[in-house]
């Protein structure tokens, strides 16, 4: 845990992620490839540890069709939650967070589009994805 001047903790942005939709764990290698630094933690929804987020943040996964992004002890969901990811990535793909200028309710209307047909256009898993070696360090347990 990292601390600031004021010797307060600093706790790294955390990614929430379905860990059994096949378009989720490519979005997490997406970010995982792209990032500009390695900031980022991610912990599948259905983790005990994502469990306990989510608790922590008044959120419950039932019915939940977003990844949670959570940064500076608030949590994201829809759209923002993956626009704000995009300000941690490399150029050019850290401009698709001027998105966040637009409505959240059409932002929110694509997102959800995708949301409800990803197990449809991408399929499912039976299990959470494994992440490679080099990325274990960032998947939260």
């Amino acid at each position: 845990m990292l601390k600031d001047a004021a010797n307060k903790k600093i706790t790294p942005p955390i990614v929430l992620f379905d860990g059994v939709c096949n378009f989720c764990e490519k979005s997490v290698q997406f970010i995982l490839r792209r990032e500009r630094s390695t900031t980022i933690r991610f912990a599948a929804l259905q983790s005990a540890r994502g469990q306990e987020l989510l608790k922590a943040h008044n959120m419950q996964s039932n019915g939940l069709k977003s990844l949670v992004f959570i940064e500076n002890g608030q949590a994201y969901i829809l759209s923002t939650a993956a626009l704000r990811i995009c300000n941690y990535l490399k150029f050019p793909w850290n401009l698709c967070s001027s998105f966040l200028l637009l409505p959240s309710s059409f932002r929110d209307s694509m997102y959800n589009f995708i949301a409800n047909n990803r197990y449809k256009w991408f399929g499912r898993k039976e299990q959470c994805m494994v992440p490679r070696e080099e990325w274990k360090n960032r998947f939260l347990e």
